[in-house]
């Protein structure tokens, strides 16, 4: 452990100035967002909306980010990394707060929309920053970095508000608990506005500081100037990045944003207890993540750790959905969370790596507008299964969709992994 540490820290000492405030806003978001993770779905439920209204609320931002994703990419592209990050928090977080306080269903869920168009512009700048303060040597550490913050941060922030509706019931004489899940929402959200510091502080790099050569790798070229987004999205290159993310979206947008509602459903778990979970749970994905990169040598490519550890993952998936016992279905969460993000990151890296800097806006948000088709439908359409027959078949639909994106990516990038990665 005291080794693991050691290293860490020198890892994080290769990072520059931009690299490490970029970090602390991640950790800032993750640690004061993390109440609103944990109790947005409880509170639609208490408050008294049907599991068919929640799924649209659900969805509602991947809609408006599968429309808008690739726009989104391209305004990214244009303003820089830095504005853009700014300018998406700021209106997300407004929209999201109107959509905490307003009565009606169609006012929350265009609020809702607008959440997921703003949300894009701040999500889809992260990896081209990333790239942009990144080199060679300290690229997968970053790419590591930044996904580990977010829950490493949520380790605490979980724990914590664990505890709010009960602290917040006390202090203000809440006598509900929709009225003491909408506080913590609200409070959870304006306080994350602090995640504006560290970024206003980043002083943006004008250019990469790594450049790939012309024809470096396949199907790859420097483009003069900014590229079609047509020309990138009809790349063969580009659809094999997007694929797989369009199948594992499916599979993720009906199952994932439930996992609080089935524990405290199936096993009924208190918000205390959830708290104490996900807790853990983003922890051990945070530690996870920065271990990654570490087995990208020992196992072979950046290709064969993503599919070894996403194919482990499918059996603690169904661990979770199929076990009487609620510890052993805690086991499976908190091992499922851990293999299934820690590769995220070097895909993410992998898919960059093979486009040139002008082109990261465009690749990025067209590999999300692949994973957000999925979860523009996924949300509502567990809603109703919920509803009509439970979380079962959603256990097995999403180990399905998660096999065949887990196969896809062997297939299409096995040979791609050992030319780049040699």
């Amino acid at each position: 452990m005291k080794n693991f540490l050691h290293s860490t820290l020198n890892q994080f000492s290769l990072l520059n100035k931009p690299a490490r405030l970029f970090l602390l806003a991640l950790f800032l978001d993750g640690l004061l967002f993390s109440g609103f993770s944990l109790f947005l779905n409880l509170y639609i439920i208490d408050a008294g909306y049907s599991r068919d209204f929640l799924g649209m609320l659900n969805a509602a931002p991947s809609i408006s980010a599968l429309l808008l994703g690739v726009p989104m990419g391209l305004l990214s592209d244009r303003m820089g990394r830095k504005r853009a990050m700014i300018l998406g928090f700021i209106v997300a977080n407004f929209a999201i707060i109107g959509m905490l306080l307003a009565h009606t269903e169609i006012l929350m869920i265009t609020l809702a929309l607008v959440w997921g168009a703003a949300g894009q512009l701040y999500f889809l700048s992260h990896a081209p920053f990333v790239m942009k303060v990144s080199d060679d040597k300290s690229r997968d550490i970053l790419f590591s970095f930044s996904f580990a913050m977010f829950p490493l941060a949520s380790t605490l922030g979980t724990f914590l508000a664990g505890y709010l509706p009960e602290v917040f019931r006390d202090i203000f004489g809440i006598t509900s608990s929709a009225a003491a899940y909408q506080a913590v929402l609200v409070f959870s959200v304006t306080l994350s506005f602090l995640v504006l510091i560290p970024l206003a502080m980043i002083r943006e790099p004008k250019s990469a500081l790594v450049e790939k050569k012309a024809g470096e790798t396949e199907g790859i070229s420097s483009p003069q100037g900014r590229p079609s987004v047509w020309k990138v999205l009809f790349r063969p290159l580009t659809l094999k990045l997007a694929i797989p993310n369009l199948v594992i979206g499916f599979g993720a947008a009906t199952l994932v944003p439930y996992f609080n509602v089935f524990f405290a459903e199936r096993h009924r778990m208190s918000d205390a207890t959830l708290g104490l979970l996900f807790s853990g749970a983003s922890l051990i994905t945070g530690v996870a993540c920065i271990i990654g990169p570490r087995l990208v040598g020992n196992l072979g490519g950046k290709i064969r750790t993503i599919v070894l550890a996403q194919g482990a993952s499918l059996v603690f998936l169904l661990l979770i959905g199929f076990s009487p016992w609620a510890w052993l279905a805690v086991i499976g969460f908190l091992a499922r969370g851990a293999l299934m993000n820690m590769v995220a990151p070097l895909f993410d890296a992998f898919a960059l790596e093979l486009s040139h800097e002008t082109e990261h806006g465009a690749v990025n948000s067209i590999r999300n507008l692949a994973w957000n088709v999925g979860w523009a439908v996924g949300p509502y359409i567990s809603g109703v299964v919920q509803q009509r027959w439970g979380f079962a078949p959603l256990f097995v639909s999403t180990a399905v969709l998660y096999g065949i994106a887990i196969g896809l990516t062997w297939i299409f990038f096995r040979p791609k992994a050992q030319l780049v990665e040699t």
